[in-house]
């Protein structure tokens, strides 16, 4: 777990995209070797990318962090954007949730929501509403990812077919500025596309580092989103992205 420093340091660099050493330390208040200490511990988990003076967000279109390091970044954010979301969700409702740390703490969010049916292509998601007596979970079938848990593949998109909720809660990895939203791999895109596509309601739930995240896939645009959650204000220029696709953004 990171402490609260080096998690601001994080968020320091995401918002520059990257920053000398001597900058960092003038912006924490703290010393050059504390922050070089921190750089270290946050490269070495995979968060950062070190160059001479200095840091850098690592930025990769192919390949997204491991499940470990998104579940500890940004977590009070996710809470908060569960917190809302479920706060939203009428009791006696469909559900599908898809792979992503965020729909996990959804997830936990509703464990005390009554009578929800939830379909899910996320084991941890499955795990956690297990413990939810009201809740009858359907898990599809597939491929399972070991590093996070999700169902990918045919299988998963051919059973989600059968299927038409009323809400789908979805994560992603980044929103570009040209209003698209996108992940990392193509098999996980597929299915959510067509949780998508037989979904009442799509709700997309993203904390403030997805925006202007880069990733290859294309999975959906704005215009196919109902309801966003986010944890801070929406940076330029989605609120006008936003506007212009009607989607009602809630700001935990």
């Amino acid at each position: 777990m990171n402490n609260p420093r080096q998690l601001q340091l994080l968020e320091e660099v995401r918002q520059r995209q990257s920053a000398s050493v001597e900058q960092l330390a003038d912006t924490l208040g703290v010393t050059l070797q504390t922050v070089r200490r921190d750089v270290q511990r946050l490269a070495e988990q995979g968060l950062v990318m070190r160059f001479h003076g200095g840091v850098r967000m690592p930025n990769s279109t192919v390949e997204n962090l491991a499940h470990t390091q998104r579940e500890t970044l940004h977590a009070e954010g996710k809470a908060r954007i569960a917190r809302a979301v479920a706060a939203q969700v009428p009791h006696g409702c469909s559900l599908i949730l898809n792979i992503g740390t965020t729909t996990e703490a959804i997830a936990r969010a509703l464990l005390h929501h009554h009578g929800l049916r939830v379909l899910t292509n996320n084991l941890n998601v499955a795990a956690i509403l297990s413990g939810n007596p009201d809740c009858e979970v359907i898990v599809a079938g597939g491929v399972v990812r070991p590093r996070d848990r999700g169902i990918v593949g045919e299988a998963a998109v051919d059973f989600i077919r059968q299927f038409r909720v009323d809400i789908a809660l979805i994560g992603i990895s980044g929103i570009e500025s040209d209003g698209t939203l996108r992940d990392f791999d193509y098999r996980e895109v597929k299915v959510a596309q067509t949780i998508i596509e037989h979904a009442r309601e799509v709700w997309l739930a993203a904390d403030h580092s997805k925006f202007n995240r880069p990733a290859m896939v294309q999975l959906a645009t704005l215009e196919q989103i109902d309801r966003l959650f986010t944890d801070a204000a929406p940076p330029e220029p989605f609120p006008s992205l936003l506007q212009a696709a009607d989607v009602v953004c809630t700001v935990a």
